[in-house]
């Protein structure tokens, strides 16, 4: 689906626009306009104190040539990307100069000698930039915390997340207005709610899980109906609008996920006690609560606040064994709560979804971060039980409100969308895929659907398999906030949207608020809507960026124990400058170079076939193929593995003074024994 791209806005004086500023490392600047075909030129010396990644406000230069770049000098920035640096510090006998350790070029921070917080000369540290003033050359700042260089891991850790913009800690103000949150449940509060206190209702999360977002009741009905709860922590009972706690989360927008830690868009306060429904607690809720027959048809929904009593946390595996045993703890609920999310599921995808499936991995780390392991995460039954209650919440709040106007207008909302698949990827694809023997109808949306789910089912278990659930899951677009609803091309619904997780994601905040509005029919226009929804989509872009570095990181230290040795891998992408390996036993993924293959062939990129081929000996590396590599290089710096190509016997072996050449590079093996 094609979308109408947004002139560029203005202010009162034409010649003024916004957008963001991206310094190359050669200085340049440039700002990107949406609407605007070409980015804006901003000399170095017209950047007025923004630094790269600001939100800037730019005054564009009149009278330019037609054909010309245009140039622009920065008036002011609107948002800060970042404010949080790190970096090496200088102490001198009355003052500090900070120099941030970035790509990107940034002047040095006057730390005053009451800022420096124990930091001593030439120490990590982490800087906060505290104020810029017209007319001062340097920015001022003040060291939030010494980094210890002894403590890698962690460092590395820290780095990801002021890289991507995230703070490390939150405000003297945010933590304050969090303790005065009362932990008591009171009884006026509790009167203006439906009481599921005595009702059934239990939590399922994953076994190192602190903050319980959401849990579910059920119970019999006379009526030879299911009542079934879903019930979401009522996180905007807590964070009031306006206030320092509002603006923090709205501007982390929502948690990052580390292989090691979680950092909270919420105080820890809130995310793992206040709203974290804990067994054997009261807790306040925002649920959506069914009735439903044994053929999973929903007869009546119902949404509103709630308190509610769970009577017990299950992780995962514990309802896993449970619906595989047919015994256990609640295992009669747990059986029935299985078979309506089955029938869920099996309905979905009748209704166009589409069941891409993905593979996750898990690190298993020692008690100073270091991966010994790594576990392939299951998406099994108990996890699709949770989801499909899930997903039934979700699609019914954003009905609900899709059907609510103000003066025949649509309530403005934070829908979550997913466009059709784009057809310039979808067309190639398409096109390989024949060659495996599978077609495609692209009648109509539909009609691609039905397509791509007969594919997934057909090509389990098949060399293809891999490669082509890869390539498919890149022809669709990337699912986004905003308030002009499409649906969800992927899950097959008209309405959907962010409900059941505000601990972690702040537009499920902004959903619970405009439900609440319209429950009590005080409805709003609020015209930043589309604003708060791109930030909202821009800061989970970040976040995902961030928690693949982690991932990363992760995977170069722990293939550092294997440096020299074989593994089977399969090839997860080809560019012109060489291949991806992903290795098999434990998903990770480094290049194999055409520069370190130029021993065999003179390989060229064969797009069509996403494939690099060699010239001489049509020897082909396609994405999907297997081939074993080594391990020659991981390097932490930079989050790299390199890998080299280990031929097959029956290959033609490469010249000896090529093999010289790369045992020359090889590490020494080290003593640890394979995961």
């Amino acid at each position: 689906m094609t979308h109408k791209k947004q002139s560029p806005k203005k202010s009162s004086q034409v010649n003024i626009v916004k957008g963001r500023l991206d310094i190359s490392r050669s200085g340049m600047g440039y700002v990107i306009v949406e609407g605007m075909e070409k980015d804006i030129i901003i000399r170095p010396n017209d950047f007025n104190r923004a630094l790269h990644g600001d939100i800037v406000r730019v005054q564009v230069a009149k009278g330019v040539n037609a054909g010309r770049r245009v140039e622009g000098i920065i008036t002011d920035v609107a948002e800060r990307k970042q404010t949080e640096f790190v970096g090496n510090i200088q102490v001198n006998k009355n003052f500090a100069f900070f120099e941030p350790a970035t790509e990107k070029p940034i002047p040095d921070f006057f730390i005053a000698p009451d800022k420096l917080n124990g930091a001593k000369d030439k120490d990590r540290v982490l800087v906060k930039m505290i104020r810029w003033d017209k007319g001062d050359k340097k920015p001022q700042g003040e060291v939030v915390s010494v980094l210890k260089a002894e403590d890698e891991n962690d460092m590395a850790m820290k780095e990801i997340l002021i890289e991507s913009g995230f703070s490390l800690a939150f405000d003297k103000e945010v933590l304050a207005e969090t303790d005065q949150l009362s932990t008591s449940i009171s009884r006026e509060e509790a009167k203006k709610r439906k009481d599921f206190r005595d009702i059934l209702t239990f939590t399922i999360d994953p076994v190192d899980a602190k903050d319980f977002d959401d849990a579910i009741s059920i119970r019999n009905l006379d009526n030879g109906n299911y009542e079934i709860g879903v019930h979401i922590a009522d996180v905007s009972h807590f964070v009031k609008p306006g206030t320092a706690l509002d603006k923090s989360a709205y501007e982390r927008a929502t948690s990052v996920y580390l292989p090691d830690r979680v950092n909270p868009m919420l105080p820890e306060k809130i995310s793992n006690e206040l709203c974290s429904l804990r067994p054997h607690e009261d807790k306040y809720t925002f649920s959506a609560v069914f009735q439903i027959n044994n053929r999973a048809e929903v007869k009546h929904s119902w949404i509103g606040r709630t308190i509610i009593h769970s009577n017990h946390r299950f992780t995962y595996d514990e309802v896993q064994d449970i619906i595989d045993q047919h015994d256990g703890l609640h295992h009669k609920p747990l059986m029935l709560l299985n078979d309506l999310a089955q029938k869920f599921r099996r309905e979905r995808f009748r209704n166009g979804a589409i069941n891409f499936s993905s593979q996750e991995v898990r690190f298993q780390l020692d008690e100073k971060g270091k991966p010994i392991g790594i576990v392939v995460k299951e998406s099994k039954d108990a996890h699709k039980l949770i989801e499909e209650f899930m997903l039934l919440a979700n699609r019914t709040v954003a009905t609900y409100i899709s059907k609510i106007k103000i003066n025949k207008e649509p309530i403005p909302f934070p829908y979550r969308i997913h466009d059709t698949p784009d057809d310039e990827k979808l067309k190639p694809f398409v096109a390989f895929a024949k060659k495996f023997g599978y077609t495609f109808n692209m009648h109509d949306e539909a009609a691609v659907a039905a397509s791509f789910n007969k594919l997934l089912k057909e090509v389990q278990g098949k060399p293809e398999q891999h490669v082509l659930e890869q390539l498919g899951i890149r022809t669709m677009s990337k699912a986004i906030y905003t308030s002009t609803n499409i649906g969800h091309y992927g899950l097959g619904f008209e309405h959907y949207c962010h409900f059941t997780s505000p601990i972690r994601r702040y537009p499920d905040v902004m959903v619970h608020r405009i439900l609440q509005e319209c429950l009590e029919k005080h409805l709003k226009m609020d015209k930043k809507m589309e604003e708060k929804c791109k930030h909202c989509s821009d800061r989970e872009r970040k976040a995902m960026e961030a928690e693949r570095a982690g991932n990363k990181y992760k995977q170069v230290e722990f293939m550092q124990n294997y440096l020299g040795e074989t593994f089977e891998g399969i090839i997860s992408g080809v560019a012109s400058f060489g291949f991806f390996v992903e290795t098999v036993t434990h998903k990770c993924e480094g290049m194999v170079t055409v520069r370190d293959l130029s021993e065999y062939d003179d390989f060229r990129l064969d797009e069509a076939d996403y494939a690099l081929v060699g010239l001489r000996t049509k020897q082909k590396f396609r994405m999907g193929d297997a081939v074993t590599i080594q391990v020659v290089a991981a390097n932490l710096s930079k989050r790299q593995l390199d890998y080299a190509w280990v031929p097959t016997k029956q290959m033609a072996k490469p010249a000896a003074s090529g093999k010289q050449a790369r045992s020359a590079v090889i590490p020494k093996k080290k003593t640890a024994k394979k995961k």
